[in-house]
């Protein structure tokens, strides 16, 4: 994969993990989520930091399919 395919799909998902954790957190209190049905010990830095990268996990496997989806098969093929 090219360079420039790679911030065809990192850049995009970030920017929306971006607006994906404001939203979520905008809603609810990072000390009041469960873990595995139980209270966390972790601070509101790390549960930010934690949710962010899940959501930009998330957000760049949606880009990778796109992108792989957008393909012509003579392009799959190289």
């Amino acid at each position: 994969m090219r360079s420039k395919s790679l911030i065809w799909i990192l850049w995009p998902s970030f920017v929306v993990a971006g607006v994906a954790e404001g939203a979520f957190f905008s809603v609810f209190d990072p000390l009041d989520l469960y873990v595995f049905g139980g209270p966390h010990e972790w601070s509101r830095l790390a549960v930010y930091s934690t949710g962010f990268l899940a959501f930009w996990i998330l957000c760049a496997a949606s880009s990778a399919l796109t992108f792989y989806l957008q393909r012509s098969p003579s392009e799959k093929r190289s």
